[in-house]
């Protein structure tokens, strides 16, 4: 009894763990801190906790057969509660490429798994071997790999529409709940739906590793020259005769002069920590994990400092020199851990 009991709970629990560690090994760049793995993780856990009593709830409310609301209902809910978490990551610019998209949402995905199988696991404990089999392999990592996709399609929807508000998020959630139905309407048998899962997940996460791999070489090659470039301007005595010169001298009849001054600065910091962050990522591709020094701390807090001093209007009016994209964005919370 107590053998096969965790036999169930290895069946049911290893293989999305297995998953999730297979994508944070193959993360390159490492970009994404344990620390935060194992947080949205505990996280996914609190949104299944939390799903519970909303099906029990929505069950009795719809008053609808048990397989209708398993098929139609609980995957809005669930999806919903476990984007929700994602949704906070990228709206704070926690999450900078695709890649930390996919490990992020899978987390998420993986911790909703492992609490919903230990809860399954008590309650019917005495279930034949082939149900873990079929929670393992294809109910948990279908769990990961829908958050997964809700995580990917709205980041790049993110970073390329970024004052497009909340509709950005509705394609990739829209996604996510779709692939959690059609599992969920089981249309082939319960291994025939597991082996679609394990076949066709680690094909979508290679081919979203590729193309985060290929954007984060290309942001980091052009984004770098262009921050070196702007650096060596600001540091050079031909600066004010520059364009970037100009524009901001022209800027002295709308903000006072200590407010121009402080644009200079946050322009100069803002690029010198750019290039700090590059850097970080070249030397964690190259294996060298490198930790922000006291010095780089400092500069962050002043960046702060000048941020405020600044206002909404001063960044705006310096965002043209500064291509804040979803990954500049990122940066500097990389910068922070």
């Amino acid at each position: 009894m107590i053998a096969d009991f965790v036999l169930h709970g290895l069946l049911g629990l290893l293989p999305v763990c297995c998953f999730l560690t297979a994508l944070v090994y193959l993360d390159s760049y490492k970009l994404i801190p344990l620390r935060w793995v194992v947080g949205v993780i505990i996280l996914g856990v609190g949104s299944a906790l939390l799903s519970y009593p909303v099906n029990i709830a929505g069950l009795g409310w719809l008053n609808i057969e048990f397989v209708t609301y398993t098929r139609y209902v609980s995957p809005v809910i669930e999806e919903a509660l476990k984007a929700s978490i994602l949704f906070i990551l990228i709206r704070n610019n926690r999450i900078g490429f695709l890649v930390d998209a996919a490990i992020l949402g899978f987390a998420v995905g993986a911790g909703f798994a492992i609490f919903e199988n230990i809860f399954y696991l008590r309650a019917m404990p005495d279930t034949q071997m082939g149900l873990w089999i079929v929670r393992g392999f294809g109910t948990a990592i279908m769990h990961g790999g829908a958050t997964a996709i809700f995580a990917v399609v709205s980041e790049a929807l993110a970073g390329q529409n970024p004052t497009r508000g909340y509709a950005i998020y509705l394609p990739g959630f829209v996604g996510a709940v779709v692939v959690h139905s059609i599992f969920n309407h089981f249309f082939f048998t319960p291994v025939v739906n597991t082996l679609v899962i394990l076949v066709s997940l680690p094909v979508v996460m290679t081919i979203i590793f590729q193309h985060s791999e290929k954007s984060v070489s290309d942001w980091l090659g052009v984004g770098f020259d262009a921050d070196t470039e702007l650096l060596e301007l600001i540091n050079s005595g031909e600066f004010s005769s520059s364009k970037v010169g100009l524009y901001l001298n022209s800027l002295k009849e709308k903000f006072e002069g200590p407010v121009v001054v402080d644009l200079l600065c946050y322009l100069r910091l803002h690029t010198e920590l750019s290039i700090r962050a590059k850097g970080l990522l070249m030397m964690r591709e190259s294996g060298f994990m490198d930790k922000t020094g006291e010095e780089t701390k400092a500069k962050l807090e002043e960046l702060k400092y000048l941020k405020a001093n600044i206002g909404v209007t001063g960044l705006l009016a310096i965002k043209p020199f500064m291509q804040m994209s979803q990954e500049d964005l990122w940066q500097f919370y990389m910068l922070s851990n």
